[in-house]
């Protein structure tokens, strides 16, 4: 009984510190933009970034990230209209978010008139399985997409999150609707999204 107790806990707990770590490094990528926001530089062109966003976007902003799959510039001009548009930005390793992604997948009937795009800051290799492994009946719907942000576009222009999953949900008009870092239920989080 100790030994099942034991592998209990330490299996929540890896879960809970995949999360957790990636919680840390949403924290420590805001803390740089706190305290140097003037200063940050891109590594590449040692040109100035733009300073991390401590709001979620009231407004659907420019970006561009790319399709994991196929490498492919994804853009605003890429997003079909006249329905909502919900970006989850996740860590591939994050137990709340295979949970999450999991449970859209077995309710996708009711979704499948929402675009749902996950985005990531990963390298693209984690990415790539993920929705075959966390959310199969996803996979190569036309309202769905895995998003690569290889600029850290995100966390620049949309939010810097405090938890993950976070969801993003703008209207057909490209305005916020509603935004959470963490877990909530899946009723919820339907909900949210059709609304």
């Amino acid at each position: 009984m100790k030994h099942i107790f034991t592998s209990l806990t330490i299996g929540a707990l890896t879960i809970f510190s995949a999360c957790q770590s990636n919680n840390n490094n949403a924290e420590n990528a805001q803390h740089p933009a706190e305290h140097h926001m003037d200063q940050q530089q891109d590594p590449t062109t040692s040109q100035p970034t733009a300073p991390m966003a401590k709001e979620a976007a009231k407004q659907l902003p420019d970006f561009k990230f790319y399709k994991v799959k196929s490498g492919i510039g994804f853009t605003n001009a890429d997003i079909p209209a006249n329905r909502n548009t919900v970006f989850i930005l996740f860590d591939p390793s994050c137990g709340h978010c295979q949970t999450e992604t999991g449970l859209l997948a077995k309710n996708y009937e009711k979704l499948k008139d929402v675009n749902l795009y996950f985005v990531s800051m990963n390298d693209p290799s984690l990415m790539a399985s993920f929705l075959e492994t966390f959310g199969k009946e996803l996979v190569d719907k036309p309202n769905v997409e895995v998003l690569y942000d290889r600029n850290q576009e995100f966390i620049q222009k949309f939010h810097v999150p405090a938890q993950f999953p976070a969801n993003y949900i703008y209207g057909v008009d490209g305005t916020l609707k509603n935004s959470w870092d963490g877990e909530k239920s899946i009723d919820f989080v339907i909900a949210e999204f059709i609304k």
